[in-house]
């Protein structure tokens, strides 16, 4: 809209901020404001106003989209014999406490074991086991990635994997919801 309005820039200076970035180009304050009055300006504006509520109303459409989704998916969760779910959790913590030890050289692995841990780790490792090696859960989140609404749709399949697990194993609910309320971010205030 400047080039077209306003032509050539009355002067240009190098980037202040980004040594660079392509120079700045300045326009006299009396061109920019006489441009401004001119019918051409109103009517490029009134385009670039409705361009740009059409991509808001796009990006909602697939911000909608998303979350209809997720929605719509049947979140499956096995139901596993408690000996077989805890010692499946217990090597799925251990492997993954590894791939850890790999990508970070700070980390050494500590093998956990069934019989020496803890009940409210035993908990957690069981629930993160489900959410991770059972259901979908990663392979949606790859899904998801860089789409419009991702945040909202992330926080509506983690409460409906973790509901999921809950009604499949009801000693889990509390963790769930424990695990869920540490990874929901804080309400906005206002």
């Amino acid at each position: 809209m400047v080039p077209k309005l306003l032509g050539a820039p009355d002067l240009t200076v190098r980037n202040p901020r980004f040594r660079g970035a392509a120079p700045s180009r300045l326009y006299s304050a009396a061109r920019v404001e006489a441009a401004e009055a001119t019918d051409a300006f109103a009517a490029l504006a009134g385009a670039a106003s409705r361009r740009a509520a059409c991509s808001r109303a796009a990006s909602e459409r697939r911000r909608r989209a998303v979350l209809a989704e997720v929605e719509g998916l049947c979140i499956r969760v096995p139901r596993l014999a408690p000996e077989c779910l805890t010692r499946r959790a217990v090597a799925h913590r251990n492997q993954r406490d590894a791939q850890r030890a790999c990508r970070r050289g700070d980390h050494r692995p500590l093998p956990a074991r069934v019989d020496a841990a803890e009940p409210g780790a035993l908990r957690r490792w069981q629930v993160n086991y489900l959410r991770h090696a059972l259901t979908d859960y990663d392979a949606v989140l790859d899904g998801l990635h860089g789409s419009t609404g991702r945040a909202e749709a992330e926080q509506l399949l983690r409460r409906r994997v973790y509901e999921a697990i809950g009604t499949a194993y009801p000693h889990l609910v509390t963790e769930c919801r424990r695990q869920l309320n540490e990874r929901q971010p804080p309400p906005r205030a206002g």
